[in-house]
Formats: C-alpha cells, sequence, structure tokens
C-alpha cells in the first residue's frame, strides 16, 4: 500500500465494516500479480464496485473516476474530491473530445509505476445487471502498452448498492478474477494487427464475453449508457436489449 489514506479506509474506517455487512468473497485471487502492471478489467454493477474489489484485492488498485466527482460544487462536492483524490483516484472526462488521450495517458502514468489500473470497459452502470458492450478503450491501452488484462467479475454488488442508494443493504457481494490475458498475443493469434479498430473490438468482446460467462449473466450487444438514456427519457429498452422473460 503506497497510500496511506487508502489503507486507512481498507483496514480501518470502511472496510472492517464491509467485510461484516457484505461478507465479500473473492475466487481466483492467484491470478492477481504478485507484482508489476495489470489492467482489472471489470462489469459494472454499482458505485461500490469500487470499494468491494479493492477491499479484496491484495494491492492498491487505481480507477479513473468521472470528472464530475472532482468537479461538483458546494461542500458534498469537496468531500467527493478529498475522498477520491485521498484514495488515489484519478479524474477522466468522459465527455471531452480527447477522451481516449485523456484515458491513455492517465493509464499509462500508472501502469509505468508497476501499478494496476482498474477500468470498467462498460463505461456506465449496468441498468439491469447484465453485461453490456465494452468500449475499446481498455483494448487501446492494453495493445499500446502491451500489459496484461485480467478480467474481474463483479456479482451481487448491484444487490448491495442499487442504483440511487447511498447506504449500501446487507447482500453478500462475490467476485470472481478470471485468468490473464496478453492482448499482443490476442490479437496476433486471430489475425489482426494491434491497435487497429477491429483488433480493440475483438479483444474488447473477448473481455466482456468472459465476464458474461463468470458472472452468469447475459450478455447484451449494445452500450449500457444508450440503454439507460433510452429508460430515463422513458422510451423502454431499445429494439432487441430488453430482458427476456
Amino acid at each position: 500500500m503506497k497510500n496511506n489514506w487508502y489503507r486507512l479506509f481498507k483496514y480501518v474506517l470502511i472496510g472492517p465494516f464491509l467485510r461484516v455487512y457484505n461478507r465479500p468473497e473473492i475466487e481466483g485471487k492467484e491470478n492477481i500479480p504478485a507484482e508489476g502492471a495489470a489492467i482489472m478489467a471489470s462489469n459494472h454493477e454499482a458505485v461500490m464496485d469500487s470499494f468491494y474489489f479493492p477491499l479484496l484485492c491484495p494491492r492498491q488498485l487505481t480507477f479513473p473516476a468521472k470528472a464530475e466527482y472532482f468537479t461538483s460544487p458546494g461542500i458534498k462536492g469537496k468531500m467527493q474530491k478529498w475522498f477520491f483524490t485521498s484514495v488515489g483516484q484519478v479524474p477522466l472526462d468522459r465527455t471531452a473530445d480527447n477522451a481516449m488521450d485523456s484515458l491513455m495517458n492517465t493509464a499509462k502514468m500508472v501502469l509505468d509505476r508497476g501499478d494496476l489500473f482498474g477500468i470498467y470497459p462498460e463505461g456506465s452502470r449496468s441498468p439491469d445487471g447484465r453485461i453490456y458492450k465494452g468500449k475499446t478503450g481498455m483494448a487501446y491501452v492494453a495493445m499500446e502498452t502491451g500489459t496484461t488484462v485480467i478480467p474481474v467479475a463483479m456479482i451481487g454488488s448491484r444487490d448491495a448498492n442499487p442504483i440511487g442508494s447511498w447506504f449500501p443493504k446487507p447482500a453478500k457481494v462475490r467476485i470472481k478474477v478470471g485468468s490473464p490475458i496478453d492482448p499482443l498475443a490476442f490479437v496476433k493469434e486471430h489475425g489482426l494487427k494491434p491497435g487497429t479498430y477491429e483488433a480493440a473490438r475483438k479483444l474488447t468482446d473477448h473481455v466482456m464475453f468472459i465476464l458474461a460467462d463468470l458472472t452468469g449473466q447475459p450478455y447484451v450487444d449494445a452500450y449500457s449508457k444508450d440503454v439507460k438514456n433510452a429508460l430515463e427519457e422513458g422510451k423502454g429498452y431499445p429494439e432487441g436489449t430488453a430482458p427476456s422473460q
């Protein structure tokens, strides 16, 4: 642990409570390297995914957090900024024109230190717990840096921290860590050129299919943000994305 606040939150202020309250368990922890850089690619069920996995991960994680968490006004905004900064999270403006450059630079900064970089390829929380289409930023970072990608499946965190809730419910949370993926070897095995969109799409889909298998959730070939926007606008699920009855 390089960050004293991170250690304090994990072992004293928040971690012990969550361990008792949500009884989190982790499977496949041996797939997390004891040292060196790696990209931890997780599905995204709840805000508190960024609490539960770091709690059980043996090494410190750095996630890019929404820029709004660092720029919101008022006392609440200042508290958010202090918290996310103190635990080593870094801001990322996902709506900016140069969002990909920002992600790449941020990821390289973390990976060049030999640290673990956590990322949610879906980009936005799943509206219903299913696994949605991943954005390709994670894959571009992996191919550019040659860094191993490790799938991380969050299970039950949506029940513990439903969208809109600010305090967790006493639901059990499980985590499954998948086998490491060599990004350059993977795309070459499929006859693709590293750095191309085709390679990034193939690698991203592969990771999302693994996450669907690990979680036992169906895969949805649509971006979660688009589905959430449609639901919030009262339009219902876009064609072909509604959960099966």
